[in-house]
């Protein structure tokens, strides 16, 4: 007779815990470090500095002294700042023109780029590599780029390139060479042309990601039916790349608002260069050093970027009905 030999589980320690773990002791601590610091640099580089600019932006702290020297004023620095600092306005529209270019021009401009490299042309790998390398450079060096070797008067490329086409040396001449950078209208659109020479590549790219994801199967059908290659595109394809347009949307938003680099580079952000980033630099780190002023001027700024990640937030995390 065969004795009958109960399993033996190795659940004692289940037992006593009431539910069975797959994670000893070091694998929680491990879990824990690798969620709570970034938690925790992310919460203190990011949450901490702007609540504590919301805070400030309604007192009238200059930067000296500890918090008893803080003293809150209400909206009155938002009212100083729409009804009694003149470069205000002049930025906010320098920042929309900045949009409007980006949208209108530097956005067009990459995707149809990247629709011409998905053709497979030939080299399509080399231009692809020459029209992203001015993405992977900073706005500072793309600043740098322009306004020493491009714009300058003398020894600028344009004003010696034209010298050159028309044999005219009133181009490069002191006096009458054209001042791209110190003429005042004249280099905002100047400086869009560099910004928007980075930005085409970085829209060139993420167009060409979701070009690469489409099926062919609607083009073939389209082809089938009559249609030509624009046709194509803005009927069947470009529909398709509805999650890569509310990227692009966002990211072009976002870029317009945040120039800083080149202009500060080129020259401290004035004389036609003012933009909102420009004057809360100016604000909070010059020699007045306005903190509550400067503060309520990136709170403004703060909330003109909230839209556009908010719809994007809202674009990609609803629930679409099956």
């Amino acid at each position: 007779m065969i004795a009958s030999v109960r399993p033996r589980w190795p659940a004692a320690r289940g037992r006593r815990s009431g539910r069975f773990s797959l994670l000893n002791r070091r694998d929680k601590l491990v879990l824990a470090a690798m969620v709570g610091v970034p938690a925790f640099v992310h919460i203190f580089l990011i949450w901490v500095p702007t609540i504590g600019s919301i805070i400030l932006s309604f007192t009238n702290w200059n930067g000296v002294g500890g918090v008893d020297k803080i003293k809150f004023i209400g909206l009155g620095n938002y009212q100083n700042l729409a009804n009694n600092y003149p470069p205000f306005w002049p930025a906010v529209q320098h920042n929309v023109i900045w949009l409007v270019v980006f949208l209108g021009i530097a956005t067009p401009l990459g995707m149809l780029l990247a629709v011409l490299l998905d053709q497979s042309i030939r080299g399509s790998r080399i231009y692809q590599s020459v029209l992203y390398t001015p993405v992977v450079l900073s706005l500072a060096i793309v600043g740098f780029i322009w306004g020493n070797l491009m714009y300058s008067p003398g020894q600028g490329f344009i004003n010696n390139f034209l010298a050159t086409v028309s044999g005219d040396p009133k181009w490069v001449t002191p006096g009458t060479a054209i001042d791209w950078i110190g003429t005042r209208g004249l280099n905002l659109a100047a400086v869009l042309v560099a910004a928007s020479w980075r930005h085409v590549g970085y829209i060139m790219v993420l167009y060409l990601a979701g070009l690469k994801s489409v099926d062919n199967t609607p083009r073939e059908a389209a082809a089938i039916d009559g249609a030509n290659g624009r046709q194509t595109f803005f009927r069947v394809i470009f529909p398709v790349l509805a999650p890569i347009n509310v990227v692009v949307l966002v990211v072009t938003v976002i870029e317009s608002l945040r120039a800083f680099d080149i202009v500060y580079v080129i020259n401290k952000g004035l004389n036609g260069l003012e933009l909102l980033s420009v004057l809360i630099t100016t604000n909070l780190l010059g020699e007045a050093s306005l903190v509550g002023f400067g503060s309520a001027m990136a709170v403004v700024l703060l909330l003109i970027s909230t839209g556009p990640i908010i719809y994007y937030l809202y674009r990609t995390l609803r629930v679409r009905p099956e």
